[in-house]
């Protein structure tokens, strides 16, 4: 039989695609008032790999990777996704579409995952319309993608900051003595 306990603190990541840099800045003031210091910030990244958002957005997009210092309660990123949303609408353009788009996520030492609002086979339901996907796995010393796994995702830079970013996780766990608890304080003894 297994028994419930408490998940360890994960990694909060979040990715932003922007076209102008103060829409950017903008939004990651935003976001590290809410949930503390960015602990690393990628370069903005040419984000090439689909249209999808060009109608929305225009064209010459960026990306930029951040992470936050503070480890957070794996349940959060439901209300995080929601919280990123009514940021994304705070900083609509002049045709009410989005300037910014931001998915949060996290990673811990064996997964990186990221929250949405679609459904589907490979996400599971979280809580208040939030699937959570399983993104990438962590396994023979780097993060490696999955079926389904975005294109971007998949690939280079990304997966080597996503490692980068668990380094940093790794170095906290280790380094401020969560390594051997649990959220909320409670300790682990197995």
């Amino acid at each position: 039989m297994s028994l419930p306990r408490s998940p360890r603190e994960v990694k909060l990541v979040m990715s932003f695609i922007f076209r102008e840099g103060e829409d950017f800045a903008s939004a990651a003031l935003a976001a590290e008032e809410q949930y503390g210091p960015v602990d690393f910030l990628s370069e903005p990244l040419p984000f090439d790999f689909t249209e999808y958002y060009e109608l929305e957005m225009g064209k010459n997009l960026w990306r930029r990777m951040a992470s936050f210092g503070p480890l957070i309660p794996p349940q959060n990123l439901v209300e995080i996704k929601l919280v990123t949303n009514a940021l994304e609408l705070q900083l609509l353009n002049e045709q009410g579409g989005r300037r910014v788009n931001i998915d949060p996520g996290y990673l811990t030492a064996a997964k990186f995952i990221l929250a949405t609002g679609k459904d589907y086979s490979h996400r599971i339901y979280l809580g208040q319309g939030i699937y959570g996907e399983l993104t990438l796995l962590f396994k023979k010393s780097t993060f490696t993608s999955l079926p389904w796994t975005y294109p971007d995702y998949a690939s280079q830079p990304l997966i080597g900051l996503i490692n980068l970013m668990r380094k940093r996780y790794l170095w906290q766990l280790k380094n401020t003595g969560v390594e051997g608890s649990r959220v909320q304080g409670v300790k682990c003894t197995a």
